[in-house]
C-alpha cells in the first residue's frame, strides 16, 4: 500500500474514514481505544515503595544499619531501636520529598501542556495535545507546536521548522501535492507534518495520520521531552562539598576511634561512637533541604503568576543583572487607549470632551460607525485601535451596537494596508453619510473642507499646517494618530475608491498602548537592586522611547538605538557599546540574540522576555528565558525557563526578589547545619585530646541529627522575603557559596556552641558522674542548636527582621524543645537515651549556657548593623 505522502489528501481522508466535518464523539472514543492517547511512553516511574527502599542505599545509612545490627547482637536493644527509628524516619522524609518533587514537576508540566485546534462535529475546538486521535483535522497557524504526524490537506504559505526531527535549521515550505518518489526521507516529505516541529509562517489544515509512539519522533524517542528533574548547580556544588566534608570527618572519626582503642575502650563501643559521630557531623540532608526549599519557592512563585519550568532558574533569578523586556503587553497594558483628540482647531484630553457640543458628539459617533469592533462584558472583539474608539464612546455612555442599529450601514470599503483607509456609509438623519478614517498623510490629500463650531468652511493652508503640527506633536509623544473625515453621498448600492475624495475634516484621535500602572515602580525596583532594565521591541523608536521615558528605563534619547544601526556594528563593537543603550527599537530576532550575547560577554546574567515563535532562539540564549503565558506561543513557552501567567514586567521583578531570597535562605540553612555540626565535632575533639570521658552517647548524636538538623534548617529555608535584598547588587553567579568568609563564620559560630557545651560538660564532670556530664553536654548542644536556628535566619539581628515573622522556625524550635524535655524527664525514654536525672540548678546551667551563643551572635549583629 502507498504511504500517506504518496497519496492525495482526499485518498488519505477516505483511507482514515474522515469527512470534511471532522470526527464525531464516537469516532474519537473508538480511535482513542485503538491507538491510545497521543503521548510518548515515558520511562516507568519508580514506585513509592521502591523510592522508600532506595533511601537505604546511602553509604552512611548502610554503616548506621551495620552499627544497629552489631548493637542488637551485643544486647544493646534500646540503641538498636533508636537507630532504626532514625533510619526509618530519614527514609520516610526522603520519600515524601521525592513524591512532592514529582507532583510539583507534574503540575508545572500540566500548566505548560501544548494545546491543539481540531475540527470535530463541524466545529473548531481547542483540546490538549494528548487528546488528539488519528483522523482528527488539525488546524495550524504561525506559532503552533505540532503534536501529531499528519498529511496536509490545505496549505497557505505554510513554513514549518523541523529541526528537532531532521536537524535542518531552515524552515520547510509545505505543499499539499502527493510525492510519488519511492524511499524519500522524512525531511523530503513536504506534504507531511511531524510531532516536535513548529509552524513559523502561514496556516494549514492537516489530517492526523499517527499519534504517540507511532509518530516519526516517537519511533526514535526524541520528543522535546518529558520534564525530568535535574540537580541544580547549587546542589552539585553542595554534593562536591559534602563529599570533601565527609572525607574529612571520616578521617577525624577514624582518628578518634584509634585513640579510643589505644586508651583501652571497648572495640564495639569505640566503633559505635565513631560511626554515630560521623552520621551526626555530616550534613547529609543538604541536598534534600535545598530541594524542599526550591519546591516551596516555585509554588510560591506560581501563586504570584510566575511558573518556573526549570528548577535551576530559581537560583539564576537571584543573580540576574540585566532584564531585556519586550514592550507590548509586558511593560504596557497591550490595549490601545485614546489619549487626546484634535477637534475644532484645539487639542483636548480624551476625558474633557463635551457631549453637549455637537461637533464633539459627532466626532465620537462617526468614529463608532466607521468601526467593526465591539466590547461586551469585558470581552473585546476586533482591532485594538477600533476598540480604543469604542471605549472612548463608552466613556461618554455611547453604545456602539445601539448606534449601529440606529444608523445602519449601507455600504463599505474595508481597510486596506496599501490605501491605509477604511470607509463606511451609514444612514444618518435620512441621509447617507460616508465616514472615512485612516492615516492623516493619505487623508489630508483627499480633504478640502473642515468642520468647526461655526460650520463647514473651506480648508486653508493655515488649517493644513495646524493639523500637520498637531499630528507631529502627537507622533513625537509616541502616539498613534487616526484622522476622521466625512461627506454626504448620493443614494446608491455601493461605493468605490473615488468616493473617498472631497472629504470634510472632522478631527484627529491620538492613542497609545499605555504603560502598566505598576511598570514604573517595577523599573525603579530594578534600578535600586542594581539590575539594568532594557527594552527590546519591534516597534518604532519614537513609540518605544516615549514609553521607556515614562516608566524610567530611558534617561536620555541617546540611549535608544534602532535595528538598522545594530546591523552596522560588529559583535565586538556591540559588546563595547551595549551598556550605553537602554532601548532597542525595530529589532529582528537575530538582533535580540546578539544583544543578549553582548550582555553575557560582559559577564552579566540576562533575563529575556518573549512571546513569539521568533523569540525562541533569544529565550534559549538568555540565562533566564521568560515567556508570556497569555500571548505567548507554545514555541516561546517551550524555550523558556519561566512563564508569566499575567504577562507583566513587575512579575519578573517579584520573581527576582524571590530568587534572591531563596538563595539567601538556602545559604543561611547551610550555615546553620555546618556551624551546629562543627560545634559537635569541636566538643568531641576537646574530650579526646584531653583524655576525658565520651561527651555523647551514640543515641544522643542520632537524636541531635534527627531533631536539630532537618526541621530548623527547612524552617530557615522558608524565611519570608527580606525587602532589603532588592537594595543590594546582584550576586556574582561564579562566586563559590562556601567562600573564606562563609567558612570563617561556620567555624566561629561552631566554636561558640562548642564552648557552651564544653562548660556544661565540665560542670557535669565536677559532680563525679560521667553520665550526668554527657547528659548536660547532650542537652546543651541540642538546645543551643535549636536556639541557634533563630540566629541563622538572617545576617541582621532577630529584632530587625521580626522575632515572630517566621512561624516555621518557632514550630521547629518547639518540636525540638518538647522532644528534648521528654527525653530528659519521661522515665520510659531516659533509659533508652542514656540520660541522668538533672537537678533544677543543672537545668538552669543548661538553659543559660544554651542561650549564650545566641546572645553573643545577636550582640555582634547589632554592632554590625550600627557600624554599617
Amino acid at each position: 500500500m502507498k504511504e500517506f505522502h504518496q497519496q492525495t489528501s482526499a485518498q488519505v481522508m477516505d483511507l482514515l474514514s474522515v469527512t470534511k466535518e471532522g470526527l464525531n464523539e464516537l469516532d474519537v472514543q473508538q480511535r482513542l481505544e485503538e491507538y491510545g492517547p497521543n503521548e510518548l511512553e515515558e520511562s516507568q516511574k519508580i514506585s513509592t515503595i521502591a523510592v522508600f527502599f532506595g533511601q537505604f542505599k546511602d553509604l552512611l545509612v548502610i554503616i548506621l544499619m551495620v552499627a544497629a545490627s552489631i548493637s542488637f547482637l551485643l544486647g544493646e536493644v534500646e540503641s538498636t531501636i533508636v537507630i532504626m527509628i532514625v533510619v526509618i524516619l530519614n527514609a520516610v522524609l526522603g520519600t515524601v520529598q521525592h513524591v512532592k518533587a514529582e507532583q510539583s514537576l507534574d503540575n508545572l508540566k500540566a500548566l505548560t501542556s501544548p494545546v491543539a485546534k481540531v475540527l470535530r462535529n463541524n466545529e473548531i475546538i481547542e483540546i490538549l495535545s494528548e487528546e488528539i486521535v488519528v483522523g482528527d483535522l488539525l488546524y495550524l497557524e504561525a506559532g503552533d507546536y505540532i503534536s501529531a504526524d499528519g498529511r496536509l490537506i490545505e496549505s497557505f504559505n505554510l513554513l514549518i521548522n523541523e529541526s528537532s526531527l531532521t536537524g535542518e535549521s531552515l524552515a520547510v515550505e509545505k505543499t499539499t501535492d502527493p510525492i510519488l518518489d519511492e524511499g524519500v526521507t522524512t525531511a523530503d516529505k513536504r506534504n507531511m507534518v511531524f510531532t516536535g516541529s513548529f509552524v513559523t509562517n502561514g496556516r494549514g489544515t492537516v489530517v492526523v495520520t499517527s499519534t504517540g509512539m507511532n509518530t516519526e519522533i516517537g519511533k526514535i524517542a526524541n520528543l522535546l521531552g518529558t520534564a525530568k528533574e535535574k540537580k541544580t548547580p547549587l546542589q552539585i556544588s553542595l554534593d562536591h562539598f559534602g563529599e570533601k566534608l565527609a572525607l574529612g570527618i571520616t578521617l577525624i572519626c577514624l582518628a578518634i576511634f584509634t585513640i579510643d582503642l589505644i586508651r583501652g575502650r571497648a572495640l564495639v563501643e569505640s566503633f559505635m561512637f565513631a560511626v554515630s559521630l560521623a552520621v551526626a557531623a555530616i550534613p547529609e540532608a543538604l541536598s534534600s533541604i535545598v530541594t524542599i526549599v526550591l519546591a516551596f519557592g516555585t509554588q510560591k512563585m506560581a501563586k504570584e503568576n510566575a511558573i518556573i519550568r526549570k528548577l535551576f532558574a530559581v537560583e539564576s533569578l537571584g543573580s540576574v543583572s540585566v532584564i531585556c523586556s519586550d514592550k507590548t503587553g509586558t511593560l504596557t497594558k497591550n490595549k490601545m487607549m485614546v489619549q487626546q483628540v484634535y477637534i475644532d482647531k484645539e487639542v483636548q484630553p480624551f476625558n474633557e470632551l463635551n457631549m453637549k457640543n455637537k461637533l464633539h458628539k459627532q466626532f465620537i459617533t462617526q468614529s463608532l460607525l466607521c468601526n467593526d469592533s465591539f466590547v461586551r462584558e469585558e470581552k473585546e472583539i476586533g482591532d485594538p485601535t477600533e476598540i480604543a474608539l469604542v471605549k472612548l464612546g463608552k466613556h461618554y455612555k455611547l453604545d456602539e451596537l445601539m448606534l449601529r442599529k440606529q444608523h445602519p450601514r449601507m455600504a463599505e470599503i474595508p481597510f486596506d494596508s496599501d490605501r491605509k483607509l477604511m470607509s463606511t456609509v451609514n444612514e444618518v438623519n435620512g441621509k447617507r453619510m460616508l465616514t472615512t478614517k485612516g492615516a492623516l498623510d493619505v487623508l489630508l490629500q483627499r480633504m478640502n473642507k473642515i468642520e468647526t463650531t461655526n460650520g463647514i468652511v473651506e480648508m486653508t493652508s493655515e488649517d493644513r499646517q495646524r493639523i500637520e503640527k498637531a499630528n507631529h506633536n502627537f507622533s513625537t509623544k509616541g502616539l498613534r494618530v487616526l484622522a476622521i473625515a466625512y461627506k454626504t453621498v448620493r443614494p446608491k448600492q455601493t461605493i468605490d475608491f473615488e468616493d473617498e475624495h472631497d472629504l470634510i475634516f472632522l478631527g484627529l484621535v491620538a492613542m497609545m498602548d499605555p504603560p502598566r500602572d505598576e511598570s514604573k515602580a517595577a523599573v525603579e525596583s530594578c534600578i535600586q537592586a542594581g539590575i539594568k532594565p532594557v527594552m527590546i521591541t519591534g516597534d518604532h523608536k519614537i513609540t518605544a522611547t516615549a514609553i521607556a521615558s515614562q516608566i524610567g528605563i530611558l534617561k536620555d534619547p541617546s540611549e535608544a538605538i534602532e535595528g538598522h544601526e545594530i546591523e552596522k556594528l560588529t559583535d565586538k563593537e556591540l559588546q563595547d557599546y551595549v551598556e550605553d543603550y537602554s532601548v532597542y527599537a525595530r529589532v529582528t530576532p537575530e538582533h535580540k540574540i546578539r544583544i543578549v550575547r553582548a550582555w553575557q560577554e560582559k559577564g552579566k546574567v540576562v533575563a529575556m522576555t518573549g512571546d513569539g515563535v521568533n523569540d525562541g532562539p533569544a529565550l534559549k540564549q538568555a540565562d533566564i528565558g521568560v515567556a508570556m503565558g497569555i500571548t505567548g506561543t507554545e514555541v516561546a513557552k517551550d524555550a523558556s525557563s519561566m512563564i508569566l501567567t499575567d504577562d507583566n514586567f513587575s512579575t519578573i521583578v517579584k520573581a527576582v526578589a524571590n530568587g534572591r531570597s531563596l538563595y539567601t535562605n538556602i545559604k543561611n540553612a547551610i550555615l546553620f547545619l555546618l556551624s551546629g555540626n562543627a560545634g559537635a565535632i569541636f566538643v568531641v575533639l576537646y574530650a579526646t585530646v584531653f583524655g576525658l570521658s565520651v561527651p555523647f552517647a551514640p543515641v544522643h548524636l542520632l537524636f541531635i541529627n534527627l531533631l536539630t538538623d532537618s526541621l530548623p534548617a527547612i524552617a530557615i529555608g522558608l524565611e519570608p522575603n527580606n525587602k532589603k535584598l532588592m537594595k543590594d547588587k546582584p550576586r556574582n553567579i561564579h562566586e563559590p557559596l562556601l567562600n573564606k568568609r562563609f567558612t570563617t563564620q561556620v567555624v566561629l559560630e561552631g566554636l561558640l556552641i562548642a564552648i557552651s557545651t564544653i562548660i556544661a560538660f565540665r560542670l557535669g564532670l565536677s559532680t563525679g558522674s560521667t553520665l550526668t556530664a554527657s547528659t548536660m553536654a547532650f542537652a546543651t548542644l541540642c538546645l543551643s542548636r535549636l536556639i541557634h536556628g533563630f540566629n541563622s535566619r538572617s545576617k541582621e539581628s532577630i529584632f530587625a527582621i521580626g522575632i515572630f515573622s517566621n512561624k516555621y522556625t518557632w514550630v521547629a524550635f518547639l518540636i525540638g524543645v518538647i522532644s528534648l524535655h521528654l527525653v530528659l524527664f519521661l522515665p520510659s525514654l531516659t533509659t533508652v537515651f542514656k540520660v541522668a536525672p538533672l537537678s533544677g540548678l543543672q537545668m538552669g546551667y543548661i538553659y543559660t549556657l544554651s542561650s549564650l551563643p545566641f546572645i553573643v551572635n545577636q550582640w555582634f549583629k547589632v554592632l554590625f548593623v550600627r557600624r554599617k
